[in-house]
C-alpha cells in the first residue's frame, strides 16, 4: 500500500493563498482592499490618460451621449454614466436601447426583443417619462421620435413624437410592416454609410430627420413626409430597380446587364409629383456586389448625398436633391468619409489624408498620414485612426485642428460636442476635446430638419441646398459662431 501523504506547509499555504484569491475575486471576504484594487485596477487605455475609465458590465454594443450623460448600450442592459466623473446614474436591463433627441432634450428608448413597447427614460435620473405598450418598432432623431404599431399584418400606424413629448405630433397609416422592422432603428430604404475600422457605426450619435423617409412594405416602397406624416408615394420597384429617399427625393437606381458589364441608370424624382428632376447615366452606385447586376444593398452615402464610380473608375459625391456633381476624386484617390459638408480623401501615394469642403470644391487641409488608416466624420471632429503606431485623433473638420491626439489601440466609440468616448473591451473612457472645439448646436425644433429654409417636407419639400447652410444648418453653425468670436 501506498502511503498518503499530507500537503506539508507549501501545500498548505498555496491552498491557503488560492482560497484568499477566490474569496477576494468573488467579493466574500477581502483581507488586503488595497493590494486588492492594486491587482484589480484596469491599465490606461490611452496615452495621454483619459479624463476618466470605467470597466462597465459588457463589452458596448453602442455609446452615446445624451446631455451631460453617456449611455452604455450592452447585449442585456443599458446603463447610464455621469460624462463628468464616469460615475454610473442608472441601470436596467434591456435588449436594446436608442438614444432620441438631443443636448439636455435627449432622451433613451429601451425595450426587449420580440415584446411590444419599450420605455422612454431620462438619461440624467433613470425615471421613465413615457410608456409605450403596443409599438413594434422605433427610430430615433436628434428631433423626432418614430414609432410604428400594428393591430393586425395589413394594418399599421406610424407615429411621430417630439423626443419629450407626451402627444403624437401626427400619424400615418401603412399597410403592414417589413418583418425586419423591428426594435430600434430597423433598416429604411435610404443610403448606406461608410464603414471604418476601429470606429463604430454609430459614433455621430442621432441625426436630425431627413425630409422624407421610404419604408419597405409588402416589395412596395412607402414615401412619407416627416413634417406632417402624409404618404406622398408608394411606388412599386420595377424588376432591375432599387429605390432610394435620399435628399427629398425618390431616387430610382436602374441595373441593366449588356455586352458582359453592368449599366446604371439614376434617375430622380419629385414625390409631390412624380415628375423626373435629374438623370446620370454611367454613376455605379455599389448597389450590387462583384460586377453582377443583381441590387441587394443600398447607395453608398450620407444625409443628402450619394457616392458613386464613374466609368473611368474615380468616385463622385452627387447631390441627392438636384444630382450635381459635388466632388470628383483624382486618380488612385479614395473616398473615406463624407456627409453633407465635408469629404475625406486618402491621397493616390497613401501618405496624407486631406478635407475638402462640398460646398464650394475647395480643399480645407491635409494632414500626413502614412500606412493604413481609417477615418469618420461626425458634426463635431474628424476622427482618423492608424493601426502602425496605433493612434487615434479628433480633429477639427473645418479648420483640421487636432482637438485629441492619442497612443492607443481603442475603438472611437462616441464623438460628442466636448469630447469622445473610447473604449476597449469592457473598458470605456472620456476624451475631452481641447479649448475652441465645435460646440453643440443643440436640440433642433420639433418638425424642423434645422436647415436654412423649410424644415423636412415644408412648403418646398426639400433641404437647404447644400451651398447655404447644409440640411442640418451645420454651416450656418459655424458662421454664428464666427461672428460670435
Amino acid at each position: 500500500m501506498c502511503g498518503v501523504r499530507g500537503l506539508g506547509v507549501r501545500g498548505w499555504l498555496l491552498l491557503g493563498l488560492v482560497t484568499v484569491i477566490v474569496l477576494a475575486a468573488t467579493g466574500v471576504w477581502n483581507p488586503f482592499p488595497r493590494l486588492w484594487d492594486w491587482v484589480d485596477r484596469s491599465q490606461p487605455i490611452s496615452e495621454p490618460d483619459v479624463v476618466w475609465q470605467q470597466r462597465v458590465g459588457g463589452t458596448p454594443r453602442s455609446v452615446t451621449f445624451a446631455g451631460d450623460t453617456v449611455v452604455v448600450e450592452q447585449r442585456t442592459r443599458v446603463e447610464a454614466r455621469s460624462l463628468a466623473t464616469g460615475a454610473q446614474l442608472w441601470e436596467r436591463k434591456a435588449d436594446w436601447a436608442a438614444v432620441a433627441g438631443g443636448g439636455r432634450d435627449a432622451v433613451v428608448a429601451v425595450g426587449k426583443l420580440l415584446v411590444k413597447g419599450y420605455d422612454l427614460i431620462d438619461p440624467t435620473t433613470g425615471v421613465v417619462r413615457r410608456h409605450d405598450d403596443d409599438a413594434v418598432a422605433v427610430w430615433t432623431y436628434r428631433n423626432l421620435l418614430l414609432d410604428a404599431r400594428c393591430v393586425a399584418a395589413t394594418d399599421c400606424t406610424l407615429r411621430a413624437w417630439d423626443p419629450r413629448g407626451t402627444r403624437p405630433l401626427w400619424t400615418a397609416f401603412l399597410p403592414g410592416v417589413s418583418t425586419g422592422l423591428l426594435a430600434d432603428n430597423p433598416n429604411l430604404l435610404d443610403s448606406r454609410r461608410f464603414t471604418a475600422n476601429r470606429i463604430d457605426d454609430g459614433v455621430a450619435g442621432p441625426e436630425a430627420a431627413p425630409p422624407l423617409l421610404g419604408f419597405p412594405v409588402d416589395g412596395r416602397v412607402h414615401v412619407v413626409d416627416t413634417a406632417t406624416g402624409r404618404v406622398v408615394q408608394d411606388v412599386q420597384p420595377g424588376r432591375d430597380e432599387r429605390l432610394a429617399v435620399i435628399g427629398g427625393r425618390l431616387l430610382r437606381i436602374t441595373a441593366t446587364a449588356r455586352d458582359g458589364a453592368c449599366y446604371f441608370v439614376l434617375s430622380a424624382r419629385d414625390p409631390a409629383t412624380g415628375q423626373e428632376v435629374w438623370r446620370r447615366t454611367g454613376v455605379n452606385p455599389r448597389t450590387s456586389d462583384d460586377g453582377g447586376c443583381a441590387q441587394r444593398q443600398d447607395p453608398l452615402g450620407a444625409r443628402n448625398v450619394l457616392v458613386g464610380v464613374g466609368p473611368d473608375g474615380r468616385e463622385a459625391v452627387l447631390d441627392g436633391y438636384d444630382g450635381r456633381l459635388l466632388l470628383v476624386d483624382a486618380d488612385g484617390e479614395k473616398l473615406l468619409a463624407v456627409d453633407d459638408r465635408y469629404a475625406l480623401v486618402r491621397s493616390a501615394d497613401k501618405e496624407s489624408i486631406a478635407a475638402r469642403e462640398l460646398a464650394t470644391g475647395r480643399g480645407l487641409w491635409s494632414r500626413p498620414v502614412p500606412g493604413r488608416a481609417a477615418a469618420a466624420l461626425t458634426p463635431y471632429a474628424a476622427v482618423l485612426v492608424t493601426e502602425k503606431p496605433s493612434r487615434l485623433v479628433a480633429l477639427d473638420p473645418r479648420t483640421g485642428r487636432e482637438l485629441a491626439g492619442l497612443r492607443s489601440s481603442a475603438n472611437a466609440l462616441a464623438v460628442g460636442p466636448s469630447g469622445m468616448i473610447i473604449g476597449e473591451g469592457r473598458e470605456i473612457g472620456y476624451v475631452r476635446f481641447g479649448a475652441g472645439a465645435p460646440g453643440d448646436p443643440g436640440p433642433l425644433p420639433p418638425g424642423t430638419d434645422g436647415g436654412g429654409g423649410p424644415g423636412p417636407g415644408g412648403s418646398d419639400g426639400v433641404p437647404g441646398p447644400t451651398g447655404s447652410c447644409g440640411p442640418k444648418r451645420e454651416l450656418c453653425y459655424e458662421q454664428d459662431d464666427d461672428k460670435d468670436r
